[in-house]
């Protein structure tokens, strides 16, 4: 009995577990990434970003949030840069569903008067890039890469952005091997 009160906790656990965002990161391997403790944001490359400017302050916002928690401060003389970059790119899946009579489908009973139906759906893919950069050496040392499907809805947005960021930073700084 207790296992069947169990299972809707454990099915939660699982589809929570699942992060809609694939994440990729690479850095460069002679950097000393215990140096770095202040960052800006590289507005030049920045406002260069295909985005409206709400999402360009959420993704800033979150950047903020993230690098706080690793006792990371914003500074005037930065020992990081931050630079983002964004890609979208839209996808369509078209299926087929067919049943009826005919050399190869055997029996069956189809509504549409023996053709099939054809079913198409678009969504958007979406891929955030951090890039971090040694503000002294101008070299970049750190990027990540986040790729998912992006939605509309402005309090979604504001989750989505939140969780790309938080999974791509992730892996900031990098486990010394």
């Amino acid at each position: 009995m207790k296992a069947i009160k169990l299972l809707p906790v454990v099915l939660l656990l699982i589809v929570a577990s699942c992060s809609s965002v694939k994440v990729y990161s690479d850095f460069d391997k002679n950097a000393d990434f215990s140096q770095y403790k202040t960052y800006a944001f590289h507005r030049r490359g920045i406002d260069r970003v295909e985005v409206s400017e709400l999402d360009k302050k959420r993704i800033l916002h979150a950047i903020d949030n993230e690098l706080s928690k690793k006792g990371m401060t914003k500074s005037e003389t930065p020992d990081l840069l931050i630079n983002i970059l964004t890609k979208e790119r839209e996808q369509v899946d078209v299926s087929q569903y067919n049943a009826g009579w005919g050399y190869g489908w055997g029996w069956g009973w189809n509504p549409y008067l023996w053709g099939g139906r054809t079913y198409v759906s678009t969504s958007t893919e979406g891929t955030l890039y951090i890039d971090l950069i040694d503000a002294k050496k101008k070299e970049l040392v750190w990027e990540g890469e986040g790729v998912g499907y992006l939605t509309q809805n402005r309090k979604e947005k504001e989750k989505q952005i939140n969780e790309f960021v938080a999974k791509i930073l992730e892996q900031f700084p990098p486990k010394a091997k």
